[in-house]
């Protein structure tokens, strides 16, 4: 099953092989798990969070634009479980990630962001530092830093044009920056 696309694996779901819906969550699990933590905080929480996101992908399976990108469109439905899950229980978005050297790495290969700065930081004064971040500011650095989502990506899974995401991710990187400096 590994050689089939998104789309084929979808079509074929969609066809009546019910049973290769198993296929597609053993695809999304790991990284969607990942996702949803980073943004609830709490392993039973994600998986909880985790399961209403596969059950709602089940239902609306058969609304799902074939021309679109699937892998926008269940973090799209991730991110909107998440953040309900969060609401619902008058919880905050506080971005959490285990693997902190991994986001310190990527924040200090984007171009022109941090370089002089960010040398400086270790993993530990970053995360303290990103807390303070709004979550519309976290959101966007956990899915262009952490999940590698292109701007396109983002823009579907925030529900929110291109161009906002750029001054998001920019006004993100700014704020960090200031927070930096002055910390």
């Amino acid at each position: 099953m590994e050689q089939l696309t998104d789309a084929q694996l979808i079509e074929r779901i969609r066809n009546g092989e019910m049973n290769l819906f198993s296929e597609l969550v053993l695809r999304y699990q790991n990284k969607l798990f990942a996702y949803v933590y980073r943004l609830v905080g709490h392993k039973e929480e994600a998986e909880d969070v985790l399961q209403e996101i596969f059950i709602k992908v089940y239902k609306n399976l058969n609304s799902f634009e074939a021309d679109r990108k699937f892998s926008s469109w269940i973090y799209r439905i991730s991110h909107n479980e998440a953040i309900n899950f969060l609401k619902k229980n008058r919880k905050v978005l506080v971005l959490y990630y285990e693997d902190d050297d991994y986001l310190l790495k990527k924040l200090k290969t984007d171009n022109n962001f941090l370089k002089d700065i960010i040398t400086t930081e270790t993993s530990q004064q970053l995360k303290k530092v990103l807390a303070k971040l709004p979550p519309k500011y976290q959101e966007v650095i956990i899915l262009k830093y952490l999940e590698e989502k292109s701007y396109e990506e983002i823009a579907v899974i925030l529900h929110k044009p291109i161009n906002t995401v750029g001054t998001l991710l920019n006004r993100a990187k700014s704020q960090l920056k200031k927070l930096l400096i002055n910390k």
